[in-house]
């Protein structure tokens, strides 16, 4: 599982021109799932992701993590994070989850990230999406499942 978490101070997601979720300071969270990934790997990457802490402090560390700024998140599924390039110039995403299972995981993170995060909005599974940030900083972080 695949995590591009990026820090925000606004972002949101529009299909067919009308905004289906949006939020505040937060993070972006761009989710790719594989063919090997579980519930229990959903869990971890999602402790992780809620304990994360990249918001600056008062003395200008990055010592917060979203609870601790009233955080909000926006989570989007990608499969294309799962792209194999290593072959000629065309991806091949055969790592990706079946549909079936990345659709599943993908709910079960939305389900696990509103029962500790008051404002979770979301992209739609398997929709054509157009995605608008302002990344705080930049500041971009890759949670990788195999590297926790």
């Amino acid at each position: 599982m695949r995590f591009v978490i990026q820090r925000v101070t606004e972002a949101s997601v529009t299909i067919d021109h009308t905004v289906h979720g949006a939020i505040q300071k937060g993070f972006l969270v761009l989710i790719g799932i594989s063919g090997d990934d579980t519930t229990e790997i959903a869990d971890q990457m999602m402790k992780k992701l809620i304990g994360l802490r990249i918001f600056e402090d008062e003395n200008g560390k990055t010592n917060l993590a979203l609870k601790d700024v009233d955080g909000q998140l926006l989570l989007v599924s990608q499969f294309t994070l799962y792209a194999d390039c290593k072959k000629g110039n065309r991806p091949s995403f055969l790592q990706a989850g079946s549909p079936e299972l990345a659709q599943s995981l993908y709910e079960y993170i939305i389900d696990g990230c509103r029962k500790q995060i008051p404002v979770v909005e979301t992209g739609e599974f398997g929709a054509d999406m157009k995605i608008s940030l302002c990344n705080d900083g930049p500041f971009t972080v890759i949670l990788d499942s195999e590297r926790l």
